[in-house]
């Protein structure tokens, strides 16, 4: 606990910085005078909560300072709109677009039958060159017929069918 607070206060005061390579986990360990598994617990924790990175091979490394991106539930807008509002160059690259047979979870959810069609869609989003999210959507085929005809923003494609969004549960 006081060598994941000590690391946590060494990065949020600039002592170390993002891309900056922490020693190994032997070597902090040794100087610490303290096990080699309560090092590593303390990485470990600090990984989960995206002050440091690990990197296979290669060491566990000061994770990059991202901003946060919260939204107010009030109002839904498009990650497109949200970023932009930030000042933010944003794009996007297609993982999968198409029309597939629904799953049982899909379904239930969007009250299909197993002969009605799913529009699912996956994108990585990038903001100022930095990706920050894989968004994967699954929408009733009715709603969204042409998956592949989807610019830059899914709320866009859907407004001009008339089917803007209200509601989204996030998962």
């Amino acid at each position: 606990l006081q060598l994941r607070k000590s690391i946590e206060d060494a990065v949020n005061r600039g002592l170390i910085g993002p891309g900056d390579a922490l020693p190994s986990e032997r070597d902090i360990a040794s100087k610490a005078d303290i096990s080699r598994v309560t090092v590593r617990k303390a990485v470990q924790d600090l990984v989960k909560g995206g002050i440091l990175v690990q990197r296979h091979g290669s060491g566990t490394f000061v994770a990059p300072r991202m901003e946060r991106v919260e939204q107010s539930l009030s109002r839904l807008t498009s990650f497109t709109e949200d970023m932009a509002r930030r000042g933010m160059a944003v794009r996007s690259a297609w993982l999968d677009r198409g029309l597939y047979a629904p799953s049982p979870d899909e379904m239930m959810v969007l009250g299909l039958s197993s002969n009605e069609l799913v529009a699912r869609v996956a994108r990585l989003r990038i903001a100022n060159d930095t990706p920050l999210a894989i968004e994967r959507a699954a929408l009733s085929a009715s709603v969204l017929p042409d998956p592949a005809g989807i610019g830059s923003s899914l709320y866009a494609a859907l407004e001009t069918t008339g089917n803007r969004p209200v509601r989204a549960v996030q998962r």
